[in-house]
């Protein structure tokens, strides 16, 4: 009678065990050793391991307490805030650029930018995500506002590319704005060490003309380059620098050690990714420009034992690095110049010759590798539109505001 007793009782409890485990998508199963899960389509999540414990999928062993409750939702997403489902049709944007992989990605960034992260992974729930064909969005009514404002600047010029002149120019001393100033209005900036001006493009080409007669005025990047709306842009100019790094020992080599080498790349990496508005008076742009340069290589004598006995001294070089940063985001006038200037910094080359190729005089900035860097940025509209005009100025030979032809 006693044994009945615990034979239906037992029953009971693998039947409610059973039934739990179909509720939360598992059924009870013996794979091949006698031990596992398996899920309700057969196939096997967990594997038997020493001591009777089993693994599950993600490698936790299921044996051990889970610590995350994690349950189903309700279904639906929450808009306690008003949340609203939008789906942006980008592909008039996306269809024109063809040598970018994913150029939806653009799209993101910049609202992104306009929008800030947190908006994103806080409350209230949002959702950002992009194709190629569509943006969909999941937020406030007044997000969605903002969102739509960025989206329609990239579907309204169809990826069309504007023509954006960058010039990057090094000065040995920081004494031109002497008689600069009264051509330069100045603006807000956050980056510390960093100046930025608004020049229109008259007085632009006045203050170039001025620069160019300094024996240490450096050009280093002048291009016109068609960017396409929102897109990104880098122009890179790096010299590889190699060095004695360190001293390693080695038994099977003579004298018992080998010289380990090192390289760096010098030079500079600009960035520029310029978003027009609508209706094309002011230009955006995010500018990156990062500057390495080994200012000197600091030379360091070390000792190591040597295979016959005694000491070996060995000169090993540390590169003592000068480097500046700059990633901001500027807005300005579309028919004006954006000028920067990053202060007495790292020089973006190590060259140090004038505009003629002569070697400059032995000055204190030019002689460390330190120089004023400054930065124009200009927009010549619609590249189609730029060449044609820039054609028609080299035909009747009338220089433009940048002094070329």
């Amino acid at each position: 009678m006693l044994l009945r007793f615990v034979g239906f009782w037992t029953a009971v409890l693998v039947c409610a065990a059973a039934a739990l485990g179909q509720e939360n998508g598992l059924i009870a199963g013996a794979n091949a050793d006698g031990a596992g899960w398996k899920n309700s389509s057969g196939s096997v999540s967990a594997e038997p391991l020493a001591g009777g414990r089993t693994m599950t999928a993600s490698g936790a062993s299921a044996a051990q307490t889970p610590v995350t409750l994690v349950n189903k939702g309700s279904g639906v997403l929450p808009n306690d805030q008003g949340q609203v489902w939008r789906e942006y049709d980008i592909r008039p944007y996306t269809s024109g650029i063809t040598n970018t992989e994913r150029p939806e990605q653009a799209l993101v960034d910049w609202i992104l930018r306009e929008t800030g992260t947190d908006v994103w992974f806080s409350e209230p729930l949002g959702i950002l995500s992009a194709s190629k064909n569509s943006l969909r969005v999941y937020h406030t009514p007044e997000m969605q506002r903002l969102v739509l404002d960025i989206v329609d600047r990239f579907v309204r010029s169809q990826a069309e590319a504007q023509a954006i002149s960058i010039r990057l120019v090094s000065v040995g001393s920081p004494n031109w704005r002497t008689t600069a100033v009264s051509l330069l209005q100045p603006i807000d900036v956050k980056t510390a060490g960093v100046e930025a001006w608004i020049v229109s493009k008259e007085n632009a080409a006045i203050l170039l003309a001025q620069l160019r007669k300094r024996t240490d005025y450096r050009e280093q990047n002048a291009s016109s380059v068609p960017i396409p709306n929102g897109q990104s842009h880098t122009v890179t100019r790096t010299t590889p620098r190699t060095f004695v790094r360190s001293v390693r020992m080695r038994s099977d080599v003579w004298p018992g050690y080998e010289l380990v080498t090192g390289q760096m790349q010098e030079g500079y990496s600009l960035q520029i990714s310029p978003l027009m508005s609508l209706d094309g008076n002011t230009i955006d742009a995010v500018i990156k420009c990062d500057v390495d340069q080994i200012e000197k290589l600091v030379p360091v004598n070390v000792d190591i034992p040597v295979s016959t006995g005694g000491a070996q001294r060995v000169q090993v070089q540390v590169p003592q690095v000068v480097s500046w940063r700059l990633h901001e985001r500027f807005r300005w006038p579309a028919n004006q110049v954006l000028l920067l200037g990053c202060g007495v910094v790292a020089s973006p080359t190590q060259e140090r010759m004038g505009p003629l190729g002569l070697p400059l005089p032995v000055l204190p900035l030019a002689s460390s590798g330190r120089a004023d860097a400054l930065l124009m940025i200009e927009t010549s509209g619609k590249a189609g539109q730029a060449l044609l005009e820039a054609r028609q100025q080299f035909r009747s030979g009338v220089p433009t505001t940048n002094g070329r032809y």
